[in-house]
């Protein structure tokens, strides 16, 4: 009997054993990592709103990346296939509020990212929210990196948008990347009988060798149907290319967007409006430590009768250490023949102005922000 017993406690063992090994083969192919960032710093902008008087705050993850914080899973499904997710939230760090909204004002949990997906050598496919192509190639070809204020976003916020609803394909082949999304509704919830409300699709093209790089987008969206645009067949279109060539510790960068909204896109008694974006930049790594960025943006409006602004940006960062560092922004907003361009923000018929910083009509506007930024 005796026997038998010792046999049993080391089959019992080899079982325990065994099985603690296929679960640490299962944990070492599945993977969920907490990441985010915490950025503030403290702005001030002349000529404001109202008495033309400056302006002094705090700016929560509003000038170098938005304050966040997420959650990112992969499984390796075998046969080179992964399951993957991304749930991301947006928040302000000066009063801890939610910094994302919906159509409706409400607050959105994980407003940056929310979606599930597909991952193989045939590329990515992913459903949810999301970030759009207009995004994903501004983070490429700005020479800002797509910061929330004096960037590309002061002159169109567009061009960092996100949508509900969406499928989205990016796919690398080589030195090609080709990119698809389509929204059934890109804010809100889908309306039966009427496939249009909402709806968004865009493509995108990359192509990088060596040193050079090469981006194209084109994205088409159609009114939500509200009330102040209840045609939902009124769209919006843009479409834009760009390029970056980089040499030693610099890089240069030159792009263009061209955009088309209906009249009645814009719920006002204007034809369509149409407008020409520009831009020219460069970035120079001085040292490990600092890097400086210097932007150009120049605007023509058609039809709006809002003028052509000017607005320039520059820009440095120093690296405290990996996790952290330390910049001070500097830009300047030339406005003419009514156009209301703030350093961090437009105010005409096409984008909403950017609260506290928008200035009077034509009048010029500087902005400078120093602050703190920590990844983890």
């Amino acid at each position: 009997m005796v026997f038998f017993k010792e046999n049993d406690m080391k089959i019992k063992l080899f079982a325990a054993a065994a099985a603690s090994l296929v679960s640490a083969g299962a944990f070492a192919q599945s993977s969920v990592s907490l990441y985010g960032t915490v950025d503030a710093g403290v702005e001030w902008v002349n000529n404001g709103p109202g008495n033309g008087g400056s302006r002094t705050a705090v700016q929560s993850g509003s000038e170098m990346t938005g304050s966040r914080w997420g959650l990112r899973g992969v499984e390796d499904l075998g046969g080179g296939l992964k399951g993957i997710f991304n749930l991301e939230s947006g928040f302000t760090l000066d009063d801890g509020k939610s910094a994302q909204l919906d159509a409706n004002g409400n607050s959105r949990l994980f407003g940056r990212a929310a979606y599930v997906g597909l991952q193989g050598q045939w590329g990515q496919l992913t459903l949810g929210r999301q970030t759009n192509l207009l995004y994903d190639f501004t983070t490429k070809y700005d020479p800002m990196a797509l910061t929330s204020r004096y960037s590309i976003l002061s002159q169109d916020p567009a061009m960092g948008g996100r949508a509900d609803n969406a499928v989205k394909y990016v796919g690398t082949f080589g030195g090609l990347t080709a990119s698809g999304l389509y929204s059934t509704r890109n804010d809100g919830q889908e309306v039966a009988g009427n496939n249009h409300v909402g709806r968004e699709w865009s493509a995108g093209v990359n192509y990088a060798t060596g040193p050079f790089s090469v981006g194209a987008v084109y994205d088409q969206s159609n009114s939500n149907g509200g009330i102040l645009i209840p045609n939902t067949s009124a769209k919006q279109q843009r479409a834009t290319v760009a390029g970056t060539y980089a040499f030693g510790p610099a890089k240069l960068f030159a792009g263009y967007r061209w955009s088309n909204a209906s009249a009645d896109y814009l719920a006002a008694n204007l034809p369509n409006v149409r407008s020409n974006l520009y831009w020219l930049g460069a970035g120079y790594q001085a040292t490990p430590a600092v890097s400086l960025t210097g932007a150009a943006y120049y605007q023509q409006d058609k039809g709006s009768n809002v003028g052509s602004p000017w607005l320039f940006v520059v820009g440095s960062d120093y690296a405290l250490s990996k996790r952290t560092d330390a910049y001070l922004n500097l830009a300047y907003a030339k406005n003419s023949s009514g156009s209301i361009l703030g350093v961090a923000g437009m105010g005409d018929v096409q984008y909403t102005p950017a609260v506290g910083t928008t200035p009077a009509e034509s009048s010029n506007q500087m902005g400078a922000m120093v602050g703190l930024r920590h990844k983890f």
